[in-house]
């Protein structure tokens, strides 16, 4: 009777053990399934992350110059010729880039009663060549360039030699336009064709900062 009672406490016992490993191990396999379910959810949320930051940079890219054949360039010192500029390049339906000097002009700089001043001493010397900050524009793609920029004494602020003399505006129609207190384009336009390496170069024109979107749009019809 002592056998059969330890015999059947020993097959008892090994049940329990046989149970409690099988619950275990279901655990831990539930706990595997669930671990992989999250890695495939994070997997899938990457990609789908990854997918729409592409989009997003597709769109960036595809939303450039394309189809766009005009291209306003200019460089302005203290805004008025930029505000011209982007006057234009909403009428014209154009690109545009701004020229932006690697060393900024203060306004001690732009002081033109000064004869030691920055600007002074550019424009005595015509052999100067102001450095221009980033990349300048690929011009390969356009049939049309503006080019603006303020007076400074008479002429073109050395920079645009800078400019001319460091793209291709060769089989390009250019049209100067400038800003000043009250001096016309003069030989400006002129002065800067004959840096270039060519193109169809138009008279030019000073435009008033608070030139009216009629008056600009009468003038770049005028161009045709």
């Amino acid at each position: 009777m002592k056998l059969k009672k330890m015999l059947f406490t020993m097959l008892a016992a090994s049940m329990l053990m046989f149970t409690a490993c099988g619950d275990s191990s279901s655990k831990a396999d539930s706990s595997k399934a669930d671990s992989s379910k999250a890695e495939s959810s994070s997997e899938s949320s990457k990609a789908e992350s990854s997918a729409a930051d592409s989009s997003k940079a597709d769109s960036k890219t595809d939303s450039g110059s394309a189809g766009k054949d005009t291209i306003v360039v200019y460089f302005s010192a203290t805004g008025t010729t930029k505000g011209v500029a982007e006057k234009i390049a909403e009428a014209a339906d154009a690109d545009i880039y701004e020229i932006v000097p690697q060393e900024k002009y203060s306004d001690a700089d732009l002081d033109w009663h000064d004869e030691k001043s920055r600007t002074t001493i550019e424009m005595n010397d015509p052999d100067v060549r102001p450095k221009i900050e980033g990349d300048l524009p690929d011009l390969s793609g356009y049939k049309r360039v503006y080019i603006g920029y303020p007076i400074w004494w008479g002429d073109a602020p050395r920079i645009m030699s800078t400019f001319v003399e460091s793209v291709k505006l060769d089989g390009k129609t250019v049209i100067p336009f400038c800003t000043s207190g009250g001096s016309g384009i003069g030989s400006s336009g002129k002065n800067l064709e004959k840096l270039s390496d060519g193109g169809e170069w138009l008279g030019g024109e000073r435009l008033d900062g608070g030139i009216s979107e009629d008056k600009l749009k009468e003038w770049i019809d005028g161009l045709e």
